[in-house]
């Protein structure tokens, strides 16, 4: 089963970076946008040409065009200069995309809204099928924080109500101390950090900052992810 698992993560990742390397090569730079629907996942990919100014970039997504859009996740390097990010739980065939683009400074920019295309490439493999999961609970008596804890299908969600107005950054370290990556700027009230960019199931520790102060020092766990027994 671990093999199986490993083949379909790196399956995953192929197919991703497959598709925004082919997104970027037909498409213009930020505030621009390619929004693809592949196999039944959102690629939303772009090129970054703005130099060091970036500092921050969060996708959003609503059923409608001008309005109502929530934010789904938020890109941990934005000044790379060909970037994506995959919705792999899209909420239906009618959603549109767009990115908030943050700098330096707190000037910003939102890009055009688009609904994905269908991908036409016949090369691609066949549909890519998650296992069914069983997500243990939090270890008992642990006690979550109310900025940063883990959420629906064990994702790292933020969660600072007055974050416009507000300057917040945050630092995330694995059990043993070592850093893993930083957000600075954070000027969403909600985000949401897939599981994945943690790697492994487990304790992670991180430090909110406020106006360069630190707010909080606390961890969240990350439950192993199992397949169901099937009888």
């Amino acid at each position: 089963m671990a093999l199986q698992k490993i083949m379909q993560k790196i399956f995953l990742t192929t197919l991703v970076l497959l598709t925004i390397g082919i997104n970027l090569k037909a498409q213009d730079t930020l505030p621009a946008i390619a929004v693809k629907n592949i196999s039944g996942k959102i690629i939303v990919s772009w090129k970054n040409n703005y130099g060091a100014y970036i500092s921050n970039i969060n996708i959003q997504r609503s059923t409608d065009s001008l309005r109502n859009f929530t934010t789904i996740g938020t890109v941990l390097e934005p000044m790379n200069r060909e970037n994506g990010f995959v919705d792999n739980r899209p909420g239906g065939e009618k959603m549109y995309y767009r990115v908030f683009v943050a700098f330096e400074g707190g000037n910003y920019i939102f890009s055009k809204s688009k609904k994905p295309v269908k991908d036409t490439l016949s090369t691609l493999p066949a549909k890519y099928d998650e296992p069914e999961k069983i997500l243990p609970p939090a270890p008992k008596g642990f006690v979550a924080s109310k900025h940063i804890y883990t959420g629906k299908d064990n994702h790292v969600v933020i969660n600072l109500p007055d974050a416009a107005s507000k300057k917040y950054a945050v630092k995330f370290f694995d059990d043993n101390g070592n850093a893993l990556f930083e957000l600075k700027q954070i000027t969403e009230p909600y985000l949401i950090l897939e599981k994945v960019n943690f790697v492994r199931s487990g304790w992670y520790h991180f430090e909110l900052f406020l106006n360069g102060e630190t707010e909080e020092k606390h961890k969240f766990f990350i439950p192993r992810e199992e397949k169901a027994n099937k009888h």
